[in-house]
C-alpha cells in the first residue's frame, strides 16, 4: 500500500514537471 502512494506521488510529480516544461517551452 505504502509503496503505491510512492509511486502514484512520484508519477504526479513527474506529470507536474512535464507540464511546466511544455508550458515554458
Amino acid at each position: 500500500m505504502f509503496i503505491m502512494d510512492m509511486i502514484l506521488m512520484l508519477v504526479s510529480g513527474l506529470i507536474l514537471i512535464i507540464c511546466v516544461l511544455v508550458g515554458v517551452a
